[in-house]
């Protein structure tokens, strides 16, 4: 019974182990660009550039105008009489010879309604010019939003990386101050502790306490931004499954071609051309076809506004807009897009030169840390040799904690400088895949 017992309070003891979230850097990648507000910003700006583009395209189809109106005619010095227009009365008279009736049954309420139709026909090049800039707007918003995507998967890589190098120095740091204390226990075992050992120890002991602590803190804290920026649970505990390479793969670098932030560059070129060619186009004409359809009803009051038939009129015909003079404004502003589009390809320059330099650096980067790599590797090889026979000298009481001292703490850099080359590398390969086509 008590054996069954213990295994089940040992069972307990792990349970929550069992339920932590294994997190790999491809799920971590996954969830915080499903998190990011700045890829949800890109998404919106792509909606807004395609709604940009219905609005510019229905400029290409017809409109239809309704009007619909009722006035009733007053007496502009008694407007407030009822009484209606007031008329006098050799005009009344002349009125009422031409309309054949009676001047009181002239009519002073009017109601009318109607549609018009436009259609453009041909523009010059108004609409097609505008249509186009706003085709090159999508493609603009589509490569920010490759270009954003880039960005926060970087981000993403360095969160996990950072967490996970942040892992290895709680480890780094533990065993330091394990070693720390296992040199204490065998001072005072041997008996021969004196008290500069005993301090120097004690001291070593205290200032490696303070190391572990400050490793766990930076953990949590790149524990806890890496599980805010990925959407996880604050109290949900997850495992990095992902571990630091021993060896690194030589990279198959090829010369930067192309980049999202050329391409954005590049169709804001074009989008500005396709502008200033539309500003210009306003300063030709503008074929439409053009209907009209109008019905009037009239009537002394509004009880018999409708009792007798109203009258109609409609036309259709083609019209002409020719812009005779209107200050330069569609010149202006074609020079305005112009300058822009001159402004855009010094910014395309500037970049290429920029990000070419950027994506050499770290290719350099990537095998100048591959190469001092191994030489790390065997500088720590080296330290862990030369810990282990001061630590034996130390048992045999060959040398004193100061030595031991030393060498552990040198040890102790080593593991830290191996740990920070291998996240460089890391990044470096994560900043060319970045920039790279």
């Amino acid at each position: 019974m008590r054996r069954v017992l213990f295994f089940f309070l040992c069972a307990l003891m792990v349970l929550p182990d069992a339920y932590a979230m294994d997190l790999s850097l491809n799920d971590a990648i996954e969830k915080i660009v499903a998190e990011s507000n700045d890829i949800k910003t890109a998404d919106a700006n792509i909606k807004k550039a395609k709604a940009q583009l219905n609005a510019v395209n229905a400029n290409r189809w017809m409109s239809i105008d309704g009007n619909v109106s009722y006035m009733n005619l007053v007496d502009p010095v008694h407007p407030t009489s009822g009484d209606g227009v007031k008329i006098p009365s050799e005009i009344g008279a002349l009125i009422e010879s031409r309309l054949g009736v009676p001047l009181d049954q002239i009519p002073d309420n009017i109601f009318s309604a109607g549609v018009q139709i436009t259609q453009p026909i041909y523009t010059f090049g108004k609409i097609g010019n505008a249509v186009d800039a706003v085709h090159d707007a999508i493609d603009m918003s589509k490569s920010a939003k490759e270009l954003t995507m880039r960005e926060v998967k970087y981000a993403a890589a360095n969160l996990y990386w950072t967490a996970k190098m942040t892992d290895e120095i709680v480890v780094a740091s533990k065993r330091n101050l394990n070693d720390a204390r296992a040199a204490r226990k065998k001072l005072t075992a041997a008996g021969r502790a004196n008290r500069s050992n005993l301090i120097k120890i004690e001291s070593d002991i205290a200032y490696k306490e303070i190391y572990v602590s400050d490793a766990e803190f930076n953990r949590d804290t790149a524990y806890r931004m890496l599980k805010i920026m990925a959407g996880i649970d604050e109290n949900e505990e997850i495992v990095l499954t992902d571990n630091f390479p021993n060896k690194f793969e030589p990279l198959d670098a090829h010369e930067l071609t192309s980049n999202p932030e050329w391409d954005i560059y590049q169709k804001q070129i074009k989008m500005y051309e396709s502008n200033a060619s539309s500003k210009r186009s306003g300063m030709l004409p503008t074929l439409a076809a053009v209907g009209s359809y109008s019905y009037y009803a009239m009537g002394t009051d509004t009880g018999n506004m409708f009792e007798k038939k109203g009258s109609q009129s409609a036309y259709w015909g083609l019209a002409l807009k020719v812009p005779l003079f209107n200050g330069g404004i569609h010149s202006a502003n074609a020079t305005i897009e112009a300058m822009n589009a001159e402004a855009a390809r010094q910014d395309l320059d500037k970049s290429k030169k920029l990000k070419t330099e950027e994506y050499n650096t770290a290719v350099k980067k990537y095998k100048h840390l591959c190469d001092n790599l191994g030489k790390l590797n065997e500088a720590h090889n080296l330290a862990q040799k030369a810990y282990d026979v001061s630590a034996n000298r130390f048992a045999a009481g060959q040398t004193s904690a100061i030595e031991l001292s030393d060498v552990s703490g040198a040890l102790y850099q080593m593991d830290i400088e191996v740990l920070s080359a291998k996240y460089s590398i890391l990044m470096a390969g994560e900043a060319i895949k970045k920039l790279g086509d």
